[in-house]
């Protein structure tokens, strides 16, 4: 009889043990739609000149996967490897170039950045620190948001109003290239149904701007036999749209890979097409998965 009820224990415990190792905090698949390793990742995105990581901003395994990701990259590459982000504008590269050389403490940094995310310090502090321990460039990529609520309201001709200073740090690409026919932007104006804004072109436009002017400063900085990885929301980087499609306009050649982060569900969603065109892996992470605090 006990030997009876020890091995109903054991498979009680078995069972238990198959139910909690089922709880899968997230999957990372390639275009084909099957499940990949890591490493596998690792080795095929080192055969490129740019990475762009597209995140759901206070997702903690997007956090997570990058700061593992610039750990694999950089014992590879060392000091080839620099990186972007969108959390940083470029008005602050000055502030954050001071700080990677150890010139004043974080205390005194942290004030000195203008507009610095709310998650910082749970969520990219990792990454510039990782920057700062091994001596990487990190780009501050994207544009002044005044900029962008600027051309939000007054459209491209707000470009007309700036100074040559301010001028310098938006996308000298912008005027050049910008069609709101494009995926990204056309998506924009689709996704309101029957109720876009008559100021559309508008945020078309400020959207834009973001990504032109992270392709920009992210070209500016790039040399030949460099590695980038950048950081951005998905949307900039999912469909090579966004930040990668303005990098190829602006100067074509580049071998450029990317990483999209969906929840669960919306990957069940999706098409064979959508999950084959969205990026070249993507990282499906649990539906109910805690945030950080943005």
């Amino acid at each position: 009889m006990k030997k009876i009820i020890g091995l109903l224990l054991v498979i009680v415990s078995f069972i238990q043990v198959s139910k909690a190792q089922d709880k899968v905090a997230f999957e990372l698949y390639n275009q084909k739609g099957k499940l990949v390793k890591y490493k596998k990742m690792i080795k095929d995105l080192l055969d490129s000149d740019m990475v762009f990581f597209g995140e759901y901003h206070t997702n903690p395994i997007s956090h997570w996967m990058q700061i593992e990701m610039a750990n694999s990259f950089y014992k590879i590459k060392g000091e080839q490897l620099f990186f972007g982000a969108e959390m940083f504008e470029n008005n602050n590269q000055l502030v954050l170039n001071e700080y990677l050389a150890g010139f004043y403490s974080e205390k005194k940094m942290l004030p000195e950045i203008t507009q610095l995310w709310s998650n910082y310090k749970t969520d990219y502090k990792p990454l510039v620190e990782f920057a700062k321990k091994n001596k990487l460039r990190f780009i501050a990529s994207n544009i002044p948001r005044r900029y962008a609520s600027m051309i939000n309201k007054k459209g491209i001709g707000a470009l007309q109003l700036l100074s040559p200073e301010a001028l310098v740090l938006i996308s000298p690409d912008l005027e050049k290239y910008f069609d709101p026919t494009v995926k990204a932007y056309a998506e924009m104006a689709s996704m309101m149904g029957d109720h876009v804004p008559p100021n559309m072109l508008n945020i078309q436009t400020a959207q834009a701007s973001k990504d032109a002017t992270m392709a920009h400063f992210s070209l500016k900085n790039f040399q030949k036999g460099d590695f980038y990885f950048h950081f951005n929301g998905s949307y900039h980087s999912n469909y090579s749209q966004g930040i990668i499609w303005w990098i190829h306009k602006i100067k074509p050649g580049l071998t450029i890979k990317s990483i999209a982060t969906v929840t669960r569900t919306e990957w069940k969603k999706m098409t064979d097409e959508e999950k084959a065109t969205i990026a070249n892996y993507t990282i499906v992470v649990a539906d109910n998965m805690t945030q950080t605090k943005r």
